[in-house]
């Protein structure tokens, strides 16, 4: 039987979240430490460990068929390569930062500046787009110490919380790109592959919008049931049942959690009582 090559980073947070999302979605691997490949015991699945900058090379080659990687490493290394899943987490940006001291305006600051990065690529492109020439300075690691050892007037490279930024007497002045882990498919995957491949991607989603929604039970009068609905429409409709006080009933639907707690403001102003919120594992629509 024909088995899908999925390549994950070696190790880190991704690598972490992602076997963690391949868990969530019912499949089991047994990976011991120091392996490079793994299959899986109850799906047509080959999980190969991989450096993170090398995996864009091996979706090209088709030594993998599909990749749970960071959409900066793809834009930088494999910008042709096609996405068909953001997993919505391990995100970051890709920005420009400078020393706290420059007094920047625009990108037109950037003219003639050198600019240290690790993205030569995704940074070429964006002074391109923006009609601004540079030098730039290939680094790998240690970006930001580049403007204190007089190296650049400016970096680009991956910003999460911009702690390090800070530390380092530098401030973002620019977003270049804003990343986040996707599923990225080699252009010569086999159509069988394809077919495992769609499988797998079905039960992400499952488990994706699973993570973005909450489901919802409440006790309500039924004078209010109509106003209630507005604000829990649900899937397709909720589901009411009618409780053994009179006039009362209870409804059970779903939230998006981002709405959360406007929406727990909003029932409770109509007379909700007994609000239960519970995590959806799974949501197959």
């Amino acid at each position: 039987m024909s088995k899908l090559k999925i390549a994950v980073q070696k190790s880190g947070r991704l690598h972490d979240d992602s076997m963690k999302l391949l868990k969530d979605v019912g499949i089991s691997i047994d990976n011991g430490k120091d392996q490079l490949k793994a299959s899986a015991k109850n799906f047509p699945i080959e999980v190969f460990y991989l450096r993170n900058g090398d995996i864009p090379q091996y979706l090209k080659d088709g030594v993998v068929d599909a990749a749970i990687i960071g959409e900066n490493v793809l834009v930088e290394k494999a910008n042709e390569i096609s996405i068909i899943e953001k997993l919505g987490f391990s995100t970051c940006k890709v920005s420009v930062a400078v020393p706290k001291s420059h007094k920047y305006t625009s990108i037109k600051d950037l003219e003639g500046k050198r600019i240290a990065t690790s993205y030569p690529n995704t940074v070429k492109q964006f002074l391109d787009q923006n009609k601004v020439t540079a030098n730039i300075h290939i680094i790998n690691g240690s970006v930001e110490i580049a403007p204190n050892i007089g190296l650049a007037d400016a970096i680009v490279d991956i910003v999460s919380s911009g702690s390090t930024l800070f530390k380092n007497g530098l401030k973002e002045v620019e977003v270049l790109l804003k990343s986040e882990a996707v599923i990225a498919v080699s252009p010569l995957i086999s159509p069988e592959n394809k077919q495992i491949l769609n499988k797998l991607q079905f039960r992400l989603q499952s488990v994706l919008k699973g993570r973005q929604n909450k489901y919802v039970l409440l006790n309500a009068p039924d004078d209010k049931l109509d106003a209630i609905i507005n604000i829990l429409p649900g899937m397709n409709s909720p589901t009411i049942l009618p409780l053994a006080k009179e006039g009362w009933s209870s409804l059970h639907s779903v939230i998006n959690k981002n709405e959360f707690w406007e929406i727990i403001d909003e029932l409770k102003q109509y007379g909700a009582e007994g609000i239960l919120v519970c995590p959806i594992e799974n949501m197959v629509l």
